[in-house]
């Protein structure tokens, strides 16, 4: 959620790939992570990828954006540590099949539950993760080639495919 320097609050939806934005002024924010979001907003992710809409369109008319936010978390409704459980996972690159089964589910229920709390499956969400696992050991001092092999990649060009993929960039322009 994004307040702009006009003052309209908008909801930034997740992204399966990167986008850039140009411009000016100040601009406030909360990013809900772990699959948060749709929980506050009362939304499933997928209906907001890769959009940006204003907050009234997604839950009507808010005064105060700030005494919403807090009321909304303080009643955040309780589903389980499943969301949190498979964000970890997919972050240490636990395969999905495994994740799904640590759950008692099928990978089906695994993907349908993940695109409504994360906006896309528990393998694009490993994807994402694993390239911002790589740009943190890069601005470590870690050699590229050493940072593909350690966070999973095969080799330093599958990094490479990887990041031009999810962000139309090469690993060293990020």
């Amino acid at each position: 959620m994004i307040v702009r320097p006009d003052g309209e609050a908008v909801v930034a939806g997740p992204d399966a790939v990167a986008r850039e934005h140009d411009s000016a002024g100040l601009y406030r924010g909360v990013r809900f992570s772990h699959g948060v979001g749709p929980l506050v907003l009362g939304v499933p992710a997928d209906e907001l990828v890769g959009r940006t809409v204003p907050l009234v369109d997604v839950v009507g008319r808010v005064s105060d954006v700030g005494s919403w936010l807090r009321s909304r978390l303080r009643d955040l409704p309780d589903d389980g540590p499943w969301a949190p459980a498979v964000f970890d996972a997919a972050a240490r690159g636990v395969p999905v099949a495994t994740i799904a089964d640590r759950l008692g589910w099928s990978a089906r229920t695994l993907h349908r539950r993940s695109r409504a709390r994360f906006g896309y499956g528990p393998q694009h969400l490993h994807r994402v993760l694993r390239l911002q696992r790589a740009l943190t050991r890069r601005r470590e001092g870690s050699a590229w080639a050493a940072v593909a092999a350690e966070v999973g990649y095969v080799d330093q060009q599958h990094l490479a495919r990887e990041a031009r993929a999810l962000t139309g960039r090469c690993p060293s322009d990020l």
